[in-house]
Formats: structure tokens, sequence, C-alpha cells
């Protein structure tokens, strides 16, 4: 029995009985790879900023971005939809963002959708007519028409990586359940900015509004 089924478990779900398998139909099914994006991997000037982000650059590095190139290679192969959500701007003075991306701190982001630091790392860049959505939210559908591009390409399933674990992936991932999708999360092709918030944060969301899972098993998903 694939250890996906017992694993990230909370407080809620302890004894909760094991989901059954799933199968993702390829014509119903959509990878969303989401804010995968230069800004992100750029390194920082401050030598003790660099230092504490360093777990964080090794994990996109190292796990994330390579294994989300896998996957999105696997999805390719057998034709399910690949959609990109990233955060941008439409305003050079980003007065068009939301207000949780206006607030002082790490949050705040001034990210002009046409700059090079706004746009998918390269390892992962869109092909073709792969759907690139823009975003001044968090949650990939409040602040898109992804809700309407899904149902109108008849999706009921989402495959869902990138970062932050946390922000950006577990607003997205409540709002699909919100909207009765079937939501797939892949813990190696997402990261938080601490191992620890990362998996208190799958924790939070497992069992509930997504099913967290491995890349092998994401593939596995994929019907042949």
């Amino acid at each position: 029995m694939s250890s996906w089924k017992t694993a990230f478990r909370s407080f809620y779900y302890e004894e909760a009985p094991e989901p059954d398998d799933i199968v993702l139909r390829h014509a119903e099914t959509a990878l969303l790879v989401i804010d995968v994006q230069n800004t992100y991997l750029e390194p920082k000037d401050d030598p003790r900023e660099a230092t504490r982000w360093a777990p964080f650059f090794a994990r996109m590095r190292g796990t994330v971005v390579p294994n989300t190139a896998a996957l999105v290679a696997a999805c390719r192969e057998r034709g399910v939809e690949v959609i990109f959500a990233r955060i941008a701007c439409l305003k050079q003075d980003g007065r068009d963002r939301s207000l949780s991306q206006k607030k002082p701190g790490f949050n705040y982001l001034l990210l002009p959708k046409d700059r090079p630091d706004s746009q998918v790392v390269p390892e992962l860049a869109p092909r073709g007519d792969e759907i690139v959505v823009t975003k001044t939210t968090d949650s990939a559908l409040t602040g898109t028409n992804l809700r309407l591009v899904l149902s109108n390409m008849g999706i009921r399933n989402v495959v869902v990586a990138g970062i932050f674990t946390d922000q950006c992936v577990s607003s997205t991932v409540r709002s699909l359940a919100d909207e009765s999708f079937g939501v797939v999360v892949v813990e190696d092709c997402c990261a938080a900015a601490t191992d620890a918030i990362h998996r208190a944060e799958l924790e939070a969301i497992n069992m509930i509004y997504c099913h967290v899972v491995q890349l092998e098993d994401a593939i596995g998903f994929l019907a042949p």
C-alpha cells in the first residue's frame, strides 16, 4: 500500500480510513505549477539572509525544480493539460495588487508582468499554447479566470506543484477544493521557506482539501 495514504496526517485525520486509490483521467486532469519564477531563485545580497534562505534554495534547485520538470514532462507526454500561475502586477506601480501583496515585509512584492524576474524559470518554461495566468492574489482562482478556464475544458482534477506551500499553494488548493475540484499536491514538487513550515501546512490541508503525494505517486495516478 502506498505510503501517501497514511503520510501527513493531522490530528483531525489520525484515525481516518485510508483513501481510495486515485486514477487521473487525462482529459479531466490539469497540472498547475504555481509561482516558480525567477525572482524566487535570485541570490540574497545580505549575507545573513543568504544563510537563512540557503536550505530553501537548496531544496528548490535540488528537488523542486527538477522534480517539477519531470512532472511537467510526464503530463505533456500523456496529453494532460499543463497550466502555470505566476505572481505579477499589471501596472508598473503595482496599484492593482491585492492587499496581501502590498503589506510590508516578506510578502510585499512589486513585480511588473513583463520583467524578466517575473517569468517562469527556464527549466519549466511554458510551451506552445500552454496557459499562463497572471495573479495579483495568493489564490490562482481568486484573481484570475482560471476557474472558468478549467470548467470550460472539462477539468475535474488538478495536480498542484509550486511555492510557497503555506501561502499561494495552500490558498489555491483551498479555493480549488471549495469549487469541488479533486486536488493532488505533490510534496516533493513544493517548498516553503523552511521544511517545518512546509510539512505543517501539508498536514493542515491533507485529507480535507487535497491528497498529499510524492512525484512517483502522482505520475502513477495518470492513466497510461
